[in-house]
């Protein structure tokens, strides 16, 4: 069997940066998005320091744990897309090697590109889902200062 030629070889090699790019995007995507959900946790933290009503405080706590659930959220998407990448890298390596021992991985290259797509989508999902989230505590919060503003006497 003849190996095929070089140009063809670089362009499967090359394949994969394709998805790197997508992943990348997400990932930074991902990395922002912990970054605020951590600056909000710590500024509703701080606000719970100074806060005595009972209500108001299982209020803040209820947010916070919110916070929480949402940063392991991202956690989780953002570690399936550092494997994504990892998936991707070792797809063009593969591609490489099998191209130079003449063809022995048989279907090694495709399995990784495969497994780096998959974990690329239980990551987009996971950032939907931390996006539900994001949406409900922002309605919640925007409800709560409305009915706060109402209870509030006006002068």
């Amino acid at each position: 069997m003849n190996a095929p030629p070089d140009h063809a070889v670089l362009t499967a090699m090359l394949a994969p940066a394709f998805f790197l790019t997508a992943t990348a995007s997400l990932l930074l995507s991902a990395n922002n998005r912990l970054s605020r959900i951590i600056d909000r946790a710590r500024s509703l933290l701080k606000e719970l320091v100074d806060i005595e009503d009972e209500a108001e405080r299982g209020l803040f706590e209820k947010r916070i744990a919110l916070q929480r659930r949402r940063s392991l959220i991202i956690l989780r998407a953002g570690q399936l897309l550092y494997t994504a990448i990892t998936f991707f890298v070792g797809t063009s390596l593969a591609v490489a090697v099998d191209t130079f021992t003449g063809h022995r991985l048989g279907a090694l290259p495709t399995w990784l590109a495969a497994l780096g797509v998959l974990a690329m989508l239980a990551a987009s999902v996971l950032l939907a889902r931390e996006s539900t989230l994001a949406v409900t505590a922002i309605n919640e919060e925007m409800d709560h200062r409305h009915s706060k503003r109402r209870a509030s006497p006006t002068g």
